[in-house]
């Protein structure tokens, strides 16, 4: 290597880095905003507006959102269980349904797969969606905040499905050969090679479970069912209903309308910030399997 080549990497590697680190600042930026507006006045954010050092600090955010507790933390428990269990569950569902489309030797495996296509284009609508739920019993369970949205998303599906196509078809001759069956193929080959794509299709399929309050809308009323985002909704509609109030109609006191939304936000974002990093792992060992050929 010249001395020419050893500047010009000397050089380039603190740029690269400072260019690194400036974007990782700005994609924290946000995030810091928003956890200091939770923490802001409320008089303080109708003065100045959203600032990164508010004049005045505060937890009325978070006393107003955490005002019942035990409601708040129960609705935890049944978010967690429905992402968990709804993520599992259409992540198996996918992925089985991904196999046979992705298999050369399937009849009309590109007819099946113009059905699911048509899906993402056109719905049945809201009416044939809440008459089918209740008919097959989905109201005021867990099941129903899990079975309806458990109808795997066709884009995930295509997902999976381009990414199994693009493993060797030597990989399931060999194993016909050594006389496993199809099941056998799927859940002992093409799963562990399929690892990156399921780790990313399972990260779509928790934010999504995680996020969801229309079907406690549309299928719950009982109130210990509620998960955590439809409590929070709820929270939120009522500070700001009240906030429209005219002058008079309420105290002297400033509804944390600003900063019980962002306090929402935090509360609500933790577990996904820490799901994240767990998968990225298997991005990672992923890239590095698919670069060893041979």
């Amino acid at each position: 290597m010249t001395a020419g080549k050893r500047t010009r990497i000397r050089i380039g590697t603190p740029l690269i880095y400072a260019a690194l680190t400036l974007f990782a600042l700005a994609c924290l930026l946000p995030m810091l905003l928003t956890l200091a507006v939770s923490l802001s006045d409320e008089d303080s954010i109708v003065a100045h507006g959203y600032r990164l050092l508010p004049d005045r600090w505060s937890l009325d955010g978070y006393r107003t959102i955490l005002v019942n507790g035990g409601l708040i933390f129960r609705g935890y428990l049944i978010s967690f269980i429905v992402t968990i269990a709804g993520s599992f569950l259409a992540l198996f569902v996918t992925a089985l349904a991904a196999y046979p489309m992705a298999n050369p030797s399937v009849k009309y495996r590109n007819v099946l797969a113009l059905y699911f296509f048509i899906t993402m284009l056109f719905n049945g609508g809201l009416v044939p969606w809440y008459l089918m739920c209740t008919r097959l019993g989905l109201t005021n369970n867990l099941l129903a905040l899990i079975v309806p949205s458990l109808m795997f998303n066709a884009f995930n599906l295509f997902l999976v499905k381009n990414f199994m196509e693009s493993l060797p078809g030597a990989l399931r001759e060999s194993a016909y050969i050594d006389g496993a069956n199809d099941l056998r193929i799927a859940f002992r080959i093409y799963m562990p090679l399929c690892t990156p794509v399921l780790a990313t299709v399972t990260l779509f399929y928790a934010l999504a479970y995680w996020n969801d309050w229309f079907n406690a809308i549309m299928l719950v009323d009982d109130k210990r069912l509620y998960p955590l985002q439809y409590i929070l909704f709820q929270m939120r509609s009522n500070i700001q209903m009240l906030d429209m109030l005219p002058n008079g109609a309420t105290t002297d006191y400033t509804l944390p309308a600003e900063s019980a939304k962002m306090a929402t936000v935090i509360l609500t974002i933790g577990p996904i910030v820490f799901l994240y990093p767990y998968l990225q792992r298997y991005f990672t060992k992923g890239l590095i399997i698919g670069s060893v050929k041979g």
